[in-house]
C-alpha cells in the first residue's frame, strides 16, 4: 500500500519572489500602523475627533487598519498565484 501525497507535490518557483513581496507589504502595513500609534501617542486630542455618526478617528482608524491588514493579504495571495501560474507554466515550456 502506497502513502503518497494526494496533491502532487512540486518545487515552489515563486518563493524568493513571494518573499520579497511579502516583506513589502509589511513595510507598508508597518508605516501606516506606525501613523496610528503616533497619532495615539502624541496628537491623542486628534484620535479623539469624531467623523462618522459620532464615531471617533481612532475607532475608524483602528477598524482601517483591520480591514487593511485582510485586503493586503487578499492583494498577497491573488499577486502571488498568479506569480506561481507564470512561472509553473514558463517552467512546463521548457521541459
Amino acid at each position: 500500500m502506497l502513502h503518497e501525497p494526494a496533491a502532487k507535490q512540486i518545487p515552489d518557483l515563486a518563493s524568493d519572489w513571494k518573499a520579497k513581496l511579502g516583506i513589502k507589504l509589511f513595510w507598508l502595513y508597518c508605516v501606516v500602523y506606525m501613523g496610528f500609534v503616533g497619532l495615539a501617542v502624541f496628537a491623542p486630542h486628534v484620535m479623539k475627533t469624531p467623523l462618522l455618526a459620532g464615531t471617533s478617528l481612532a475607532i475608524i482608524y483602528g477598524m482601517g487598519l483591520i480591514v487593511f491588514a485582510i485586503v493586503l493579504g487578499l492583494i498577497y495571495n491573488r499577486v502571488c498565484t498568479r506569480k506561481e501560474n507564470e512561472l509553473n507554466e514558463a517552467a512546463g515550456e521548457k521541459e
